[in-house]
């Protein structure tokens, strides 16, 4: 069969991409009425939260029009890479594995492999990929996400080569479309997308774009939608979920937002993330410390404890006034879970500054802390800076790991002895007889039950601090 058809008439946008996921099944069930064999998909995520629920659409897109999942690359006529490019290493991460997909192409010519996200929005990545790697089928970035069935359908109307679709800016938000989520008990809910901060090492507004929030009936609609659908704990997702409605009309704050979620019948669990500490207002602290809701739980960045090198990086807080944000929580919300992002090394730092960063690790007493190494990327102002030896980066990362690791420890036998609910996730992959539920803090634990707990909200008496995580046992 073909796929020469247009929509006949001007549509939405989510019309549109449905009319090309219809157009797409046809031809899927043509295949594979004439193979005998079904289409097979594998969607690769790598990267942030965000990227995970995109992940969650595509597949939504691609079981739509009739394909069925694959267990192993090497068996899927289609694989598609989510990819990040916040560090070097996600991109050498992503390089690597394309090489492994290369042999396997060069097995199955028919294969299609596709690239999207958040490299392939890079221009020196796109490049790369499209002069180094001319097997991938499909390039496309983060703006476009929900195209892929209209884009796909190119491919195979094409026939060979490489089928482009890079956008320099996003235009709309398209949500109306499917998505197969990983958990029926907890879903990501985007509540707005791109950054405005424009932090001197990161990449992110280059490649996400500008802040565009979508409209708060919007997101409520949706959160409602999900709690319908069985959803108990929603995870609100954004580059900075702290300066959400800062473009929209009528003054709508996410303190505002979280006020309007809590009312959800249904709804149990509410967490958000990321949050950046310019932006967090006395609001935001109060509607936490009065919800039954919200997780006691904050991820909340430092990058560095030296207002030196916070000024280099453009992060607008000093360290004066991050410990000062950190006490105001913690005298409104008590029991809350810090964690936070520090990156060791950026260009120009000091002993004296990574003192400083350890002087803020062991005041606050995080409950875990994702350490990097700082990582040149291109188009970033950092990027032309001189570098901090390679060898300097590494013991400072080495004693800043040491030091986030005694102290989580620490934090994770506070609450030893008590009960806290836990939302059942999984079967334990080590422990038969075991589930595995997350806490409101964040942390895992450990304690006899069967499946038929997967999903449902538990107390659970924490018998066992195991450092990250607890042992526990059943408190009904």
């Amino acid at each position: 069969m073909t796929l020469d058809r247009e929509p006949a008439a001007p549509l939405t946008e989510p019309e549109r991409q449905l009319f090309f996921i219809e157009e797409l099944k046809r031809y899927i069930t043509e295949r594979q009425a004439q193979t005998g064999q079904p289409f097979r998909f594998c969607v690769e995520t790598f990267g942030c939260q965000m990227n995970a629920r995109d992940s969650e659409k595509l597949t939504g897109i691609l079981l739509a029009a009739g394909m069925t999942p694959a267990e192993r690359e090497a068996d899927a006529d289609l694989v598609l890479y989510n990819t990040c490019t916040v560090r070097d290493n996600a991109d050498q991460r992503v390089y690597g594995r394309l090489g492994v997909l290369s042999h396997y192409k060069k097995q199955r010519p028919d294969m299609l492999i596709g690239l999207c996200g958040c490299m392939a929005q890079e221009p020196t990545a796109a490049e790369k990929i499209r002069t180094s790697y001319r097997f991938v089928d499909l390039l496309f970035g983060t703006h476009n996400v929900y195209a892929l069935a209209e884009i796909l359908c190119r491919r195979i109307r094409q026939g060979s080569g490489t089928v482009v679709s890079l956008l320099e800016q996003a235009d709309r938000i398209v949500e109306e479309l499917p998505a197969r989520r990983e958990y029926p008990f907890k879903s990501g809910l985007n509540i707005m997308y791109g950054c405005n901060n424009f932090c001197t090492y990161c990449i992110v507004p280059l490649v996400r774009g500008r802040e565009r929030s979508r409209r708060a009936g919007e997101i409520v609609a949706e959160a409602e939608r999900l709690v319908a659908d069985g959803v108990v704990e929603i995870m609100l997702l954004g580059q900075n979920v702290n300066s959400y409605g800062k473009d929209l009309e009528g003054g709508v704050t996410f303190a505002a937002l979280l006020r309007r979620l809590e009312q959800i019948p249904g709804l149990e669990r509410i967490r958000f993330m990321t949050s950046h500490p310019k932006d967090l207002s006395q609001e935001l602290i109060d509607v936490m410390a009065s919800s039954k809701k919200i997780c006691r739980h904050l991820h909340l960045p430092l990058q560095s404890g030296s207002t030196r090198i916070l000024q280099r990086m453009n992060r607008h807080y000093t360290k004066e006034g991050y410990l000062e944000l950190v006490d105001r929580l913690r005298a409104a919300v008590p029991d809350i879970a810090l964690t936070t992002d520090i990156i060791v090394g950026f260009p120009g730092e000091t002993e004296e500054d990574f003192q400083e960063t350890l002087d803020v690790v062991r005041r606050v007493g995080y409950d875990s802390a994702f350490t990097f190494q700082y990582s040149i990327r291109s188009g970033t102002p950092a990027a032309g800076w001189e570098q901090v030896p390679h060898e300097l980066v590494q013991d400072r990362f080495d004693r800043l790991l040491e030091l986030v690791q005694s102290m989580a420890a620490k934090a994770c036998s506070r609450d030893l002895g008590q009960v806290r609910e836990a939302l059942v996730e999984s079967a334990d992959e080590k422990r038969e007889g075991y589930v595995t539920g997350r806490l409101g803090s964040n942390l895992m634990v450990h304690f006899p039950g069967d499946a038929s707990r997967i999903g449902q909200i538990v107390p659970v008496r924490l018998t066992q601090s195991k450092g990250f995580y607890y042992m526990g046992e059943a408190a009904e």
